[in-house]
């Protein structure tokens, strides 16, 4: 059993390692504001057309920011539960017999 709970936090922070290496972006306006996110959920990059800024007032900055973030973060989410959804079918059937304890 103890074999089994190192296995499984083993296949927990390999999932983590490749989320960290899967990127996804959202944006808005057309492409005017991107935003690049890892599968995990970080953001790493925010890039607004200078042109777009230079006429763009801060509300509406301030909105645009936030509909590309959560762009972002739904893909990330997404592949996140799909990933995870992966892993639990993959330990699930590891468990021998116990895998169909909850009818499934």
């Amino acid at each position: 059993m103890f074999d089994k709970l190192l296995e499984a936090k083993q296949k927990a922070e390999d999932l983590k390692k490749r989320l960290d290496g899967i990127t996804v972006s959202g944006s808005a306006e057309g492409g005017k504001i991107s935003v690049t996110t890892t599968a995990n959920k970080v953001v790493q990059s925010v890039n607004i057309d200078e042109e777009f800024l230079k006429s763009a007032d801060k509300e509406e900055l301030e909105e645009l920011l936030i509909v590309a973030i959560n762009k972002a973060l739904e893909q990330a989410e997404n592949i996140h539960q799909s990933e995870m959804a992966a892993l639990s079918r993959d330990m699930m059937g590891g468990m021998g017999g116990l895998g169909n304890l909850f009818g499934k």
